[in-house]
């Protein structure tokens, strides 16, 4: 944070510049919020140290706010507390990703078939809206605004389900996924334009208004299915020249 010149004036009619600094020990919140867009758009990326008292320094706060920041980032599943009590960046741990898209997989087709059931009109409007920004937010090549716009669009198919706790279960998963859905985005912009997350989405919303549950679902699978498909490419393309990460076999 930056500190800042107050003009005060003396006793004697005079102007006098005293420098200003934030209070100390209340700003954890903006220490959360910073850190927490720099995981996410990978500014920081996975493994790297996050030192309180460089943060500390860098913030202008005590280690106090810092400490309460990484804290809440740790409940996030963002960083991780180390052993020897130093703290990084979480890893993205491509080793449990299959079970990751099939706990999303759950997650998101669940959601789709309340959503198609339950949804209202004050639903779709919600959906609709939702979905114009996520467009704007494409347009704009900007991953963090993407990968927010594409959370709000999910979520409001969650809400029109009327059910907090598969929506609860549901958010947990959008947020750890941001990062891997960063690195989707990438792909599919050297491979295609766009179009095919906005598509989709438009099917899902059709689906949902026409109240087709069964659709609903196959959409919201396929959709899955997509981001792990152009997931495990970008990785192949960019980390490995042989990677598996297939559905995991059923035990014989």
């Amino acid at each position: 944070m930056k500190t800042g010149i107050l003009r005060s004036i003396s006793t004697a009619g005079t102007f006098v510049e005293t420098e200003t600094r934030p209070s100390r020990g209340t700003s954890w919140k903006s220490v959360y919020d910073t850190i927490r867009t720099e995981i996410l758009s990978l500014a920081l990326a996975p493994g790297d140290l996050l030192d309180e008292t460089t943060l500390a320094e860098r913030f202008d706060l005590s280690r106090s706010p810092v400490r309460e920041a990484l804290i809440r980032l740790a409940g996030d599943g963002l960083v991780v507390t180390l052993p020897n009590r130093s703290t990084i960046v979480a890893p993205i741990e491509i080793a449990s990703f299959p079970k990751y898209v099939e706990a999303l997989d759950i997650a998101q087709r669940m959601n789709a078939r309340l959503a198609a059931a339950l949804r209202s009109d004050a639903d779709l409007k919600r959906l609709a809206g939702r979905q114009r920004a996520f467009v704007a937010a494409i347009k704009s090549k900007d991953h963090l605004a993407m990968s927010e716009a594409n959370k709000n669009f999910h979520m409001a198919i969650a809400e029109a389900g009327r059910n907090p706790y598969l929506a609860g279960f549901y958010e947990r998963l959008l947020d750890q996924g941001r990062r891997m859905l960063h690195l989707h985005f990438e792909f599919l912009e050297r491979t295609q334009d766009g179009t095919l997350l906005t598509d989709e989405h438009d099917e899902m919303i059709a689906a949902i208004k026409a109240r087709d549950v069964e659709r609903a679902d196959a959409l919201a699978h396929a959709h899955t299915r997509q981001f792990r498909d152009n997931f495990i490419n970008f990785m192949k393309e960019n980390y490995a020249t042989d990677i598996s990460l297939g559905a995991p076999r059923a035990a014989e």
